[in-house]
């Protein structure tokens, strides 16, 4: 196949595959407020379709991996996306909180093939700048995915049902499975390493201590994200009165102040350190937590700037963090990678199980949360940088 016919193939196909879990996490969100009154259920108890999600995302991505590279690309590919069609369906006709949570499991357990081996293909697929290229539209598309998805999901309910919104991600992994079946195997060369000496890798970063440091500290400064996914559509419905639509439109704006961290990030590093930028970063999510606490409740725009502020600054910080993660191991960087987004997934759900209670009014739970999550990792960062200027927890 051409180069040039090949790239056009190919990285529509692997962007759509990439998108699978913004579009399966947050076309729902605008629906939650209303499974929970249809189901006569606490926040709490529905949100629970998010949380089990996280979880077992973050899982699967841990053993997709490995597989893949023992036994090829395609047909784990091929498995996990036809679970997720299984799951797609079973979610939409789902008629009690019970049985579409446990659905989810299912789901997330078939995206995470989907996420983990596009990237794996693209490597496989491309090099030099047209890797570049590809990864470039795919990050576009990883950051437009969670600004759309909510208002896909917003507008399928004001036609039609919340199940349409299953319905309509299975017809998504239909058309990713039809892409990867015209597709032939990526991965020129299976691994012959025994995937009980692969998955001991995971046992040597448990005991690099500056690499899970690292990643504790940067998975903390995420929490505030993941819980405002899990209360925003409760907050926004319930607490501010807005439709499922007007909910979308916020969301995406929150989602839009993520994307334009990782672009700042970009521009500012041309002529700043990274490491400031990381500061910065941090002591906005500190910020915005405070602004949350003292204004937050005057309606939905005094929310929602300190909240684009707070994923504004974890844009900005989260593209050096993933960097000085990935710097602490020498080898094994495949397994660093995915033990870092388990960990980030991991916590997440952490973050909107606290989301999900009704302790307190939520405006002020989301801001005790970035309050506390900016203040510990903003301390934590200034400890650690001492020895990242003597090159302790530089890889040096």
């Amino acid at each position: 196949m051409h180069r040039t016919a090949e790239f056009k193939n190919m990285v529509p196909l692997l962007a759509l595959l990439t998108a699978f879990p913004a579009f399966s996490t947050d076309m729902i969100l605008p629906a939650i407020p209303s499974l929970a009154v249809t189901w006569d259920q606490p926040l709490s108890v529905v949100n629970l379709i998010l949380i089990v999600f996280f979880v077992t995302y973050g899982f699967f991505l841990l053993f997709y991996g490995p597989i893949s590279d023992r036994h090829g690309r395609r047909k784990p590919l091929i498995a996990g996306i036809s679970l997720y069609i299984i799951a797609s369906m079973l979610c939409a006709v789902a008629d009690s909180a019970a049985t579409l949570i446990a659905s989810r499991i299912l789901q997330a357990a078939g995206a995470a093939a989907s996420a983990s081996l596009s990237m794996a293909m693209t490597r496989d697929i491309f090099s030099g700048k047209e890797r570049e290229r590809a990864l470039t539209y795919i990050a576009i598309i990883m950051a437009l995915a969670p600004m759309f998805a909510p208002i896909v999901g917003g507008w399928i309910l004001v036609f039609l049902s919340w199940h349409w919104i299953f319905f309509t991600q299975g017809l998504m992994g239909v058309l990713g499975l039809m892409g990867v079946l015209r597709t032939p195997e990526t991965l020129k060369e299976m691994s012959t390493t025994p995937l009980t000496k692969v998955m001991h890798s995971y046992g040597d970063l448990l005991l690099n201590r500056n690499y899970v440091v690292m990643v504790l500290v940067m998975s903390v400064s995420l929490l505030p994200l993941y819980s405002f996914i899990a209360g925003s559509s409760a907050l926004y419905i319930n607490g501010f009165g807005l439709s499922e639509q007007n909910f979308s439109y916020f969301f995406a704006f929150n989602a839009l102040a993520l994307m334009t961290g990782s672009i700042s990030f970009l521009k500012l590093t041309q002529w700043m350190d990274s490491r400031y930028l990381m500061t910065g970063g941090f002591a906005g999510i500190l910020l915005g937590g405070m602004l949350i606490l003292a204004a937050g409740r005057h309606g939905p725009w005094s929310f929602a700037v300190p909240m684009a502020m707070i994923t504004y600054s974890i844009g900005i910080s989260r593209p050096p963090s993933n960097h000085l993660v990935l710097e602490q191991v020498k080898r094994d960087a495949g397994a660093a990678s995915s033990l870092l987004i388990f960990t980030y997934f991991t916590l997440g759900a952490v973050g909107m199980w606290l989301a999900s209670q009704e302790w307190m009014d939520r405006i002020q739970i989301l801001g005790i949360i970035a309050l506390s999550c900016g203040a510990l990792v903003l301390t934590a960062w200034a400890i650690l940088q001492r020895k990242v200027s003597s090159g302790i927890m530089s890889g040096k």
